[in-house]
Formats: C-alpha cells, sequence, structure tokens
C-alpha cells in the first residue's frame, strides 16, 4: 500500500479475496504496523510540540498589542492590528490542526481494532505493544506539562511591571501544559489499550 496513504479497513466477508491465510497475515500486518506508526510514531510527538511552537508564536504576537499599549508605544496604534492578524493566522491553525489530530487518532484507533480482530498472529500482535514509544510519550509529555505549569505558577505568582508580561506567561504555560496532557493521555490511552486487546487472552480466543 502507498507510504502516503492510511490503511482501509478490511474487507467485510463476502468480499475477501485473498488466496490463503499467509496472504491475509501479510496485509495484515503491514496494516497493523503502518497504522501504529502514523498514530504513535515520534514524528507525531515532534509535530505536536511544532504545532505547540507555532501557537506559542501566535499568542506572543497577539499580546504585542496590549504590550505596546501599556508601554504607551505610538507605533502600537499602526503595528498592533498587524501583530493581531499574525498572531490569529499562526495561533488558530495550531488548534484547529491539533483537534484534528486528535480525531485522526480515534479514525486509527478504530481502523487498529479492526484488523486485529480480523485475525490472530501472536509475534505480530506483541509488537503492537510498543512499550518503548508509549512511554517516550509519556515521559516527554510530563516534562512539557510540567514546563508549562512551572511557567504558568510563575507568571502568576511573580511581581510583573506590566500585565500583559502576566497574560503571556500564563498563555504560554497553558500551552505547554496542554501540551503535555495530550501527549500523557495518548500514551495512558495506547497502554490500556495494550492491556485490555494484547493481553494473552486475546491470543487464545483467536487461536
Amino acid at each position: 500500500m502507498p507510504r502516503s496513504s492510511v490503511p482501509p479497513p478490511p474487507p467485510p466477508p463476502h468480499i475477501r479475496t485473498w488466496p490463503d491465510r499467509a496472504a491475509l497475515l501479510a496485509d495484515r500486518r503491514r496494516a497493523l504496523e503502518e497504522l501504529l506508526r502514523r498514530s504513535l510514531g515520534v514524528h507525531r510527538v515532534l509535530l505536536l510540540w511544532l504545532l505547540a511552537l507555532a501557537a506559542i508564536i501566535g499568542w506572543s504576537l497577539l499580546v504585542l498589542p496590549l504590550q505596546q499599549i501599556e508601554q504607551h508605544d505610538p507605533t502600537g496604534f499602526i503595528l498592533g492590528p498587524v501583530f493581531a492578524i499574525l498572531g490569529l493566522a499562526a495561533l488558530a491553525p495550531s488548534v484547529v490542526a491539533v483537534v484534528l489530530a486528535v480525531r485522526r487518532d480515534r479514525k486509527l484507533r478504530e481502523l487498529l481494532d479492526a484488523w486485529l480482530h480480523l485475525d490472530s498472529h501472536p509475534p505480530t500482535d506483541a509488537r503492537l505493544r510498543s512499550p518503548g514509544l508509549s512511554l517516550f510519550w509519556f515521559l516527554s509529555s510530563i516534562v512539557v506539562g510540567a514546563i508549562g505549569l512551572w511557567a504558568s505558577f510563575a507568571a502568576a505568582g511573580t511581581r510583573k511591571t506590566y500585565f500583559s508580561e502576566v497574560v503571556l506567561g500564563m498563555g504560554i504555560g497553558l500551552i505547554l501544559w496542554m501540551t503535555g496532557l495530550i501527549g500523557v493521555v495518548k500514551a495512558v490511552r495506547h497502554y490500556r489499550w495494550a492491556l485490555r486487546v494484547l493481553a494473552p487472552a486475546h491470543f487464545a480466543e483467536h487461536r
């Protein structure tokens, strides 16, 4: 199957054309590995962080007009709207992309379940646990979330000269905290899914 396309769901029983079980298991393995890569691959973590960085840049640009007003900067009347538009242009697509990615993860999980229940092959299925990737998602997201919480509390608890500094710090902290939370939830869901679906009892039932 093309690397750029998401594997389709397995065909209904009445139109399956695999010549034998070996061919079925081969297609099943390729589909499961590709779906797992698209769901839990390292590139997905990097994409999430990139979207968070774009959101931070957008938030910083949105706060700039407020900083200019507080500092009585006369250029704020001209540059303020420009910074606001640029900030929205960076922040809004990042938020939309994260929402779409969360929805896409649900679809990928449904496809994983469909291909997994098509048949059983313990060596292939055991690799789907991916404890290393799941742990990487969990630990890296914990770090990002902790940095976000620290930034939020530091912005709220430290005496600032301008209110815009508090808004900026708390916004950045919230973005990082939400990014970490998304990653932690994803890692925990995969772990629970692996315990539920890839347990030894599951293999025994499908033999």
